[in-house]
């Protein structure tokens, strides 16, 4: 473990922030007149290389840490600014922002960790 780790995942953390806040912001795109929401994708992606990135600088457990980032900047896009200005909607596509760039991340994190759980330990034997 390198001095560089806690670093490493701080950003990381930071990055899952900022990418809940620009998958918000971009979350009501149109291409044309038809409702174009791409931002769902790109969170869902990002969110999972974040994840495995994480998982490269510290242990399994703290592999999640990113998503909390990524829940904080939802929330905070969720709490009214001056004036009552709201940047999330209230829409099926927030929703679905919600569910779609977080469980990718989560699925992944479930596979590594049921694949921690079932696989056979060799207890010292040679």
């Amino acid at each position: 473990m390198s001095f560089l780790d806690p670093v490493i995942l701080g950003v990381l953390i930071f990055d899952g922030f900022l990418c809940a806040v620009l998958a918000v912001i971009f979350l009501p795109s149109y291409l044309g007149t038809t409702p174009f929401p791409v931002s769902i994708l790109l969170a869902a992606v990002v969110n999972l290389v974040l994840v495995i990135a994480a998982r490269t600088v510290t242990t399994a457990g703290k592999a999640a840490l990113p998503l909390a980032g990524w829940i904080a900047g939802f929330l905070l896009c969720m709490v009214g600014g001056p004036g009552g200005d709201v940047l999330v909607l209230s829409s099926p596509l927030t929703l679905l922002l919600l569910i779609g760039a977080l469980a990718p991340a989560v699925v992944y994190l479930f596979k590594v960790a049921s694949t921690a759980l079932t696989s056979p330990k060799d207890f010292g034997r040679a």
